[in-house]
């Protein structure tokens, strides 16, 4: 069986509350007005009585047995009021005064006179009279000598009170159907209130969305913060637990972010309501890259959220990233080399120079066999070893000539340094020094890698127009460059050496710079082998 909407079941549940309600209320009503208005046709016809018993017409009458007197009395209390009857008898129940004067010198029945005519007492019954049931005032008639003569009952037919209830409940019941068609009406408001409200979803699609909600932020490595506008924590994933440190202690969903995070600026951004990305911050000795953002409703901010990384993590695929790059400049460099040699070598066997497409062939083959050897007995990694290459083949595509130092060598590397930390350096400084001689239409860079002493030193020497002493801190500064793009393609977007600064830094090394203005820049970078050495 499907299962109903959600505005259906709005709609049916305040239906029924209402239907429960007006019942329950209904029910109340009827019982507290039934025993209302019996209460006070007691209270009326025991006085009545009480008021006839005690008038001396009445109890003259009595003595006398005039009972035309009495009827006339009983007559003027019948058209003065609305009881059913009002009747006197003698001290023995026999009926002096009735409504019907068939019945006089009949006994009275009902057989709830003992109170009055022996006990001489004023009360209220409920019996079967000739009259129909009837509740009935009771009130005992003395003589002077205050010995009992009569007894007085005035009466109220019990069918009465009942159709005075029955009327009640027909008006309760109009009013009644009126009030469910409103609320019917309001709840169907109410529901479609309610489902623009959560967009049209309903609950089982919330609970899902929820659901994955919290697998997405469980699954990413960034931390994920947010807050109300109140600054209260209302998410935070693991990863932010893990990050900030945060994975002891009690939660801090529901806590106030100035006291889990004292000086966040999450709550600098809930004053300004202003985004802010890629800001730096310091916690436990680690530096995190944070985002901030904050969160509207219309135009009501309603909180902020945060996103934040390690750097360490950042730095790491930005290595990746620039060793992808490199790995494809490498792979374009070959191709562009080789075709280039390919369409030579197809141009001298169309005009019959064979001798010389045979002494070209041999001449490539040679010298790339040449560089691939002296790079193999010299250069142990295969990682560098290709990047090397790489850069060779695209110096070449440029125009360039990378020289290598003779006397380079480089053994295996010591384990905290991983080979793609060395090609993030050798990749970086080689294409600033490329752009630095396409600057000056210079061809030469020079490369010496020596890993035989206590550091692996690189150095890499382009023939550029220099940097000014200004600028030559600023260099290694995210999104710094003062050069321009060039017309072979190439640009400098300010963030290779940058790269090269935090891998040193994380490595314990140290990069140092020497340039003259119209003459070339010389890059150092000096790496440990033992963890501190530096």
């Amino acid at each position: 069986m499907p299962k109903l909407k959600l505005s259906t079941r709005l709609i049916l549940v305040i239906t029924l509350l209402v239907l429960l309600q007006m019942l329950l209320s209904g029910l109340l009503a009827t019982r507290t007005l039934q025993q209302s208005l019996e209460e006070q046709v007691e209270a009326r016809i025991l006085h009545l009585a009480r008021l006839i018993a005690e008038m001396p017409s009445v109890q003259q009458a009595i003595i006398d047995r005039d009972s035309e007197q009495l009827n006339q009395l009983v007559d003027g209390f019948m058209l003065s009021g609305d009881m059913a009857f009002v009747t006197i008898g003698d001290h023995q129940g026999i009926r002096l005064a009735h409504p019907f004067d068939d019945r006089l010198g009949l006994p009275m029945q009902g057989g709830d006179n003992d109170l009055a005519l022996l006990q001489g007492l004023s009360y209220v019954s409920e019996a079967e009279g000739s009259l129909g049931r009837s509740l009935r005032g009771k009130a005992a008639v003395f003589d002077t000598a205050g010995r009992i003569i009569g007894v007085v009952s005035v009466g109220y037919l019990r069918e009465h009170i009942d159709q005075i209830i029955q009327d009640y409940h027909q008006r309760l019941m109009q009013m009644a159907l009126v009030i469910l068609l409103l609320s019917v009406l309001l709840a169907v408001w109410i529901s479609r209130r309610f489902k623009a409200a959560i967009y049209g979803l309903e609950p089982e699609q919330i609970a899902q969305l929820l659901e994955e909600r919290d697998a997405t932020l469980e699954s990413l490595r960034e931390g994920m913060i947010s807050v109300n506008a109140a600054g209260i924590i209302t998410t935070m994933n693991r990863a932010a637990l893990e990050i900030l440190h945060l994975q002891e202690g009690p939660s801090p969903l529901g806590q106030p972010v100035s006291e889990v995070l004292p000086n966040s600026p999450l709550l600098e951004l809930l004053a300004s309501g202003q985004s802010e990305y890629d800001r730096p911050l310091w916690r436990h000795g680690e530096e995190l890259i944070a985002n901030f953002t904050p969160m509207y409703r219309g135009q009501r901010l309603i909180g902020a959220v945060s996103s934040f990384r390690r750097k360490t993590d950042i730095d790491q695929m930005s290595q990746q990233l620039t060793q992808v790059r490199q790995y494809a400049d490498s792979l374009r460099s070959q191709t562009h080399e080789y075709m280039n040699k390919l369409h030579t070598l197809a141009g001298l066997i169309q005009i019959g120079a064979t001798d010389q497409a045979l002494a070209l062939i041999g001449q490539e083959t040679q010298e790339q066999q040449n560089l691939i050897q002296w790079l193999t007995q010299n250069i142990t990694d295969p990682l560098v070893l290709g990047c090397i290459l790489g850069k060779y083949n695209r110096a070449h595509e440029l125009g360039l000539e990378l020289v290598l130092d003779p006397e380079s060598d480089l053994g295996p590397l010591p384990a905290h340094i991983a080979p793609e930390q060395l090609v993030t350096l050798l990749g970086n400084l080689l294409d600033n020094a490329f752009e630095a001689n396409l600057l000056r239409d210079q061809k030469q860079v020079f490369l010496s890698i020596d890993g035989r002493g206590q550091e692996i030193i690189l150095e890499i020497e382009d023939q550029g127009p220099g940097i000014a002493p200004s600028e030559q801190e600023r260099i290694f500064e995210r999104g710094y460059s003062h050069k321009q793009k060039l017309a072979n393609g190439i640009q400098h977007h300010g963030i290779g050496l940058q790269l090269v600064r935090a891998t040193v830094s994380q490595l314990g090394g140290e990069v140092t710079l020497v340039s003259h203005l119209n003459t070339g820049s010389r890059f150092t970078v000096y790496l440990p082998k033992e963890p501190g050495d530096l």
